[in-house]
């Protein structure tokens, strides 16, 4: 059993993301493309015969109970049995809150360590299993790379991997609440009819995905109601377009906007343009989450 090991797991955004119905469960189903990318944080997880702990670089987060990282090596537990422990170090890097599903890939990044760590030997359906109760990112966190989703966003198939891609992501300081989103009368529900689980403008969203047709692809059903309370995020959208992005949305509910670009010189070209707003250049990657000792 090594001694030491480390998980980068990598934010995520929406290249896509539609919001079809509130099921009985008082999840969503939705319809989204999903994409890693090269922003990270990283788990360090040392085993111990005594409790599960954790520290973060970051004060903003709560590193008790409530945290996803303990969250997830508490239900790996329950469901394997083990009663090893663990000391284990979160360095952020993802912004809290943002639409990026740094908790969940955080999650993610437990769930996989953990599992290699105390060699428990689980596969990855039975970790998406176990991230599933976590949240509803976390199946994706960890897979990663370029994937189409619907229901909660846990029914995933991969698509064409993007390579050479690059963004430049927008970090707002601000904060937008994912349930007045949902419960907003902007947010307009889709009601587009599904043949064979898929609305056909999903279908048509992914073909356009595949010849890379960014500006006629991407799109956020959220933009609406948080462009509505947050008129902020709809100007720095505007600004990404104007500074030389192919095409720019909100990831997730926000607050994090993005463009994207098809070169690195393009995308650096676009951050310096849009300063003094924070800003941060990563490039598409194949994994979600990623291990080393």
């Amino acid at each position: 059993m090594p001694n030491l090991i480390y998980a980068r797991s990598y934010a995520k955004i929406n290249l896509y993301l539609d919001v079809l119905r509130k099921r009985a469960d008082q999840f969503h189903d939705i319809e989204t493309i999903f994409q890693s990318v090269s922003l990270c944080d990283e788990l360090a997880i040392e085993p111990t015969s005594g409790p599960l702990t954790l520290a973060c670089n970051n004060s903003q987060l709560d590193c008790g109970a409530t945290n996803l990282v303990l969250r997830a090596a508490i239900a790996l537990r329950e469901r394997t049995g083990c009663k090893l422990g663990a000391k284990m170090v979160l360095t952020k890097r993802i912004p809290l809150a943002a639409g990026l599903a740094g908790g969940s890939g955080n999650a993610a990044a437990a769930l996989f360590a953990l599992s290699e760590l105390w060699d428990l030997k689980r596969t990855p359906e039975e970790l998406a299993q176990i991230g599933l109760t976590l949240g509803s990112d976390v199946p994706y966190c960890l897979r990663g790379s370029t994937m189409a989703a619907r229901s909660r966003g846990e029914l995933l198939w991969p698509l064409k991997s993007l390579v050479d891609v690059w963004f430049v992501l927008v970090h707002p300081d601000l904060h937008v609440s994912t349930r007045d989103v949902y419960t907003s009368p902007l947010l307009n529900k889709n009601r587009e009819p599904r043949i064979d689980g898929l609305t056909q403008s999903f279908r048509t969203a992914i073909k356009r995905f595949e010849l890379r047709n960014f500006p006629g692809a991407m799109f956020n059903r959220m933009e609406e109601p948080v462009f509505a309370m947050h008129p902020q995020l709809a100007e720095i959208k505007g600004r990404l377009l104007d500074a030389g992005c192919t095409a720019a949305i909100m990831s997730g509910s926000g607050p994090t906007m993005f463009g994207i670009c098809p070169s690195r010189t393009l995308a650096l070209s676009v951050a310096m343009k849009l300063a003094p707003l924070k800003t941060t250049v990563v490039t598409s990657v194949p994994h979600g989450v990623e291990l080393s000792r």
